[in-house]
């Protein structure tokens, strides 16, 4: 028994050197630091996520996968709607399929999601090693899976929670188990190639069938020979991917109440394929076959020139193996190799006809604008395998060339040759660097702005709290504050509202602490402005009547100061005096306010309709140098004779578009006298 067992290891262990072979060893440490330096940069560049609020979607999801919940269910659902999530039927749910999310998931069994991401940097630097091998030799493949580390778009993407590199690494996946299964006419392997490529439809089932589609042109190439184990290897792949396929659209079924219907069509039904009007979010455009072949060009340009390895030497370099692959016979009628470099024209043309294209764009004709210009045009993530692919081509025969021509040399020029070879190879190293630096360090601008608006959370305890937040992007949780998400049962440390049906939200928390998160300038950290946030306690009281004593800082500059009261568009005005400070009294009773002050011409009273929130409005005149605006909200409500109110929200307004969201009122921030304190009281206080 036991010399069966030593047996069975000294073949194992024969096995495993037969198969790890110097280039597998070189590949394996290649992958670990690919998985390594993709943590360490998501953890140093992008620690409150990126300017792409998709990645909330998909750490919500993620967080409710790990709960075992396939929707949410809020108190109050317009007040807890995150950002891409739907709102139909009971509960809400994310437009996006669960495998991505899925994925991150396990991360989060082990303690973090980011460990999913390094895993699947790690997974896709060996895949890729492992197909283009299959299709070339292991040199080119080491070589192809070494520029796969330093393409810029693989670092950035693969850094952060956004569904293409782990779509990529699944249709690597598929590609190789493909490949394996065709060389050794593996069943066993058709049914991974089946199963993985079934999984990638349900995950993003657009990108699945364009890089699927240069494979099933060779399956269909091969069925030619009507060869009886092709056809069962085939109809393997092809069984397992409809397996995939069916679990995609039961999913639809389950979620949406129709199985053709997809939830990101139930979010936008016009967000689809498609030329034609296109719309999401309130934001449309008329997409044109002519528009999208310019925003696709302007992609590839981008592509090309900045997000290659070694941009803009890795297209150069890429055209060079390209024409290489024509001039050799043997290659070019490769037809596995063919279906490689294939997914490259299928990805190409099929982004066409998707106007995600154009959304990645900012201004067209402007690189620096847009998402593109800090995460790459990433819809055209698969296009890095037939990328690296030709680059790793091009690079052996340049390499070959080089060596051909040494041996021609003789005299100085054959002795300055290694020379040049080495400047030239510490050039390309240079210009990777800087091509793999430069998005880094444009997206670590963006962190910086992130920290100022988070530095609140950081210094001040908000644990068994309910923080009503801005809408900065309109009414959506996690967009933009994709860091500050609620537990899927909304029942965590804190809890993230809206600011709608406060007092509705209030109630479903009886327990909690309020606060209100404010940010006084525009919302823009991409573009490197910063906002003063303020996060402060606020008061919920009630009674008979309710009171709220108001303090303004007057300026020295102050000319003439007007003040209007207002609920529901409907008051009245007055004058103010001029002095150091306005002292003023809102006094809610019985179906009134009055607002009362020493400096008033006259005090004010408008009725109050139950429901809608008193306003005023305090304009302060400052002669030549024009003059700006105290903005006092207060949240009121009268339910059953009984007054309730939250702490107003203070602003100050010297743009007066801005004012509503991007002026609030933040001690430190505003001199010259120029201050507001307000509190609230209640009958008998």
């Amino acid at each position: 028994m036991t010399a069966t067992a030593d047996t069975r290891l000294d073949r194992l262990r024969e096995r495993c050197r037969s198969e790890l072979t110097r280039d597998r060893q070189a590949t394996l440490v290649l992958a670990v630091l690919a998985g390594v330096g993709v943590f360490l940069i998501g953890e140093g560049v992008f620690p409150h996520l990126t300017s792409n609020h998709d990645e909330a979607v998909y750490l919500q999801q993620a967080e409710m996968l790990l709960d075992g919940q396939l929707r949410m269910y809020p108190p109050v659902e317009e007040s807890f709607r995150p950002w891409f999530f739907v709102a139909e039927g009971e509960g809400i749910y994310p437009k996006y399929t669960p495998v991505t999310a899925g994925l991150f998931a396990l991360g989060g069994l082990v303690g973090s999601y980011r460990l999913t991401l390094a895993v699947l940097a790690a997974l896709a630097v060996a895949l890729t090693d492992a197909v283009v091998s299959e299709v070339i030799d292991d040199r080119t493949g080491l070589l192809a899976a070494g520029l796969l580390v330093v393409s810029p778009l693989f670092v950035l993407q693969a850094a952060v929670f956004l569904p293409y590199v782990p779509a990529f690494t699944l249709n690597l996946l598929f590609a190789w188990a493909y490949l394996r299964a065709d060389r050794l006419d593996s069943g066993r392997w058709a049914a991974v190639a089946g199963a993985v490529v079934g999984l990638s439809f349900w995950a993003r089932p657009y990108t699945a069938v364009l890089f699927a589609t240069p494979f099933v042109c060779h399956a269909l190439w091969t069925l030619r020979s009507l060869d009886r184990a092709t056809i069962l290897r085939q109809a393997i792949i092809a069984a397992l991917g409809l397996v995939g396929v069916t679990v995609a659209l039961s999913y639809n079924a389950v979620m949406t109440g129709d199985p053709l219907l997809f939830p990101y069509e139930a979010f936008a039904p016009r967000d689809g394929l498609g030329f034609g009007e296109r719309e999401i979010a309130g934001y449309d455009r008329e997409y044109t076959p002519a528009l999208a072949i310019e925003a696709n060009a302007r992609n590839l340009w981008y592509y090309l020139t900045r997000w290659v390895p070694a941009a803009p030497l890795g297209g150069v370099i890429a055209a060079v193996g390209a024409g290489t692959v024509l001039r050799d016979t043997t290659r070019r009628t490769d037809p596995r190799l063919l279906a490689v470099l294939g997914t490259g024209l299928t990805i190409t043309l099929g982004n066409v006809y998707f106007w995600g294209t154009l959304n990645v764009l900012g201004e067209l004709g402007d690189p620096s604008d847009g998402l593109v210009a800090v995460l790459g045009p990433y819809y055209h993530v698969g296009l890095l395998l037939s990328t690296v692919t030709l680059c790793a081509v091009g690079l052996r025969w340049l390499w070959s060339a080089v060596v051909d021509l040494q041996r021609r040399l003789d005299g100085p020029a054959a002795r300055a040759l290694p020379t040049i070879g080495v400047v030239a190879v510490l050039v390309v190293a240079g210009v990777t660097a800087g091509a793999v630096a430069v998005p880094l360090a444009e997206n670590y601008e963006t962190t910086q702005e992130y920290e100022t608006a988070y530095q609140p959370f950081e210094e001040q305890s908000v644990e068994n709290g309910l923080v009503y937040l801005p809408t900065p992007y309109g009414d959506w949780l996690n967009h933009p504050f994709q860091k500050l998400r609620n537990d899927p049962g909304f029942d965590g440390e804190v809890i993230y509202a809206l600011q709608h049906r406060e007092f509705a939200v209030a109630e479903a928390f009886p327990e909690r602490t309020l606060y209100r998160y404010t940010i006084r300038g525009e919302w823009a950290p991409f573009t490197g402005r910063s906002v003063a946030p303020r996060l402060r306690q606020i008061e919920h009281v009630s009674g008979e009547r309710v009171r709220m004593n108001l303090t303004l800082g007057v300026p020295d500059s102050a000319e003439v100061i007007q003040l209007r009261a207002s609920v529901d568009g409907e008051g009245n005005s007055t004058t103010v005096r001029i002095s150091e400070e306005i002292e003023a009294t809102v006094v809610a009773d019985d179906g009134s306010i009055a607002v009362r002050s020493s400096a008033f011409r006259q005090n004010l009273t408008v009725a109050h309709d139950g429901e809608s929130d008193l306003r005023l409005v305090g304009y302060v005149g400052q002669g030549g140098l024009g003059g700006f605006e105290y903005v006092v909200r207060l949240p009121l409500i009268r339910e059953e004779g009984q007054y309730r109110a939250l702490s107003p929200y203070l602003e100050v307004c010297r743009v007066p578009s801005r004012c509503g969201g991007e002026s609030a009122y933040v001690p430190g921030e505003h001199r010259d006298g120029i201050s507001m304190r307000a509190n609230l009281s209640v009958k008998g206080e």
